[in-house]
């Protein structure tokens, strides 16, 4: 399973979205996989797990399919994603 961060770090969200990643690894010792929706993978991906809002996270599983998907802000608890990821 995989989890991935959809956001613009050069939004209001981005640094809520980077301390949330940067605690869920110091936590965890997981990565979590940063997509930016402006680039040419992102758009692709936004598109395929219908991404329409930002930030959002996309658990799915190791064959592509998706598992879970959180919105907007609050983020979820660590405890919440660290299952999926």
């Amino acid at each position: 399973m995989s989890v991935m961060v959809f956001y613009r770090s050069a939004s209001e969200h981005g640094r809520d979205v980077m301390d949330f990643i940067r605690d869920f690894e110091r936590q965890t010792a997981k990565t979590l996989e940063q997509i930016d929706p402006d680039g040419p993978r992102g758009a692709d991906m936004c598109r395929l797990y219908d991404v329409v809002e930002y930030p959002t996270l996309v658990a799915t599983s190791r064959d592509g399919q998706l598992l879970n998907k959180w919105r907007g802000l609050p983020l979820p608890t660590i405890n919440e994603v660290d299952s999926y990821a």
